[in-house]
């Protein structure tokens, strides 16, 4: 919980920086990569949480990765290292996000699907979405087979379960209630 706390303390201050600047469009661009690249990658994951390795190991792995970062990015790894928090650089990058998204009336919704999103249905659920919420959404497609069929959408704290199994699961209930 703490971390959490402090990546959104981190993302907030690197947000106010980069709006300060007129960068916030380009570094919401560089945190999605961050983000992607910390979470799709198990070993940088584990590297940075690992107390074994040292701070200068971590930070000179970060720099060669993210090397043609925009400056803010790289003084947000400078920072994270001494304050000995580099641990958190996925979620501040993924709270940035959020908070830019936020910022410019954004909303994320996320579709679980057994099967990935046809771009005509894409539409169709951008379209429901903002009829929905009156805000611009973006669409994660999320997929999950064991759902069997149809979708489960989610909007802020919002879900609506048109999923295959759910159906299943309400019929069950109501063979055992009778």
């Amino acid at each position: 919980m703490a971390g959490a706390r402090a990546a959104i303390r981190y993302a907030k201050a690197v947000l106010s920086l980069a709006s300060d600047e007129k960068t916030a469009d380009v570094l919401n661009t560089e945190m999605k990569l961050v983000a992607n690249i910390i979470s799709q990658n198990k070993d940088l994951s584990d590297a940075l949480k690992s107390p074994v390795v040292s701070s200068s190991v971590k930070k000179s792995v970060l720099l060669e990765v993210f090397k043609d970062s925009n400056k803010i990015t790289l003084n947000l790894i400078d920072t994270l290292i001494s304050n000995n928090r580099i641990d958190i650089l996925g979620d501040v990058a993924e709270k940035y996000n959020q908070l830019f998204d936020k910022s410019k009336g954004i909303e994320l919704a996320t579709v679980t699907t057994a099967v990935a999103l046809s771009d005509d249905l894409k539409k169709k659920v951008l379209a429901k979405a903002k009829e929905l919420t009156g805000k611009d959404i973006e669409v994660e497609n999320v997929i999950d087979e064991s759902i069997i069929g149809g979708f489960i959408l989610r909007i802020g704290d919002i879900q609506y379960n048109a999923s295959i199994t759910n159906q299943l699961n309400k019929l069950k209930r109501e063979f055992i209630l009778n």
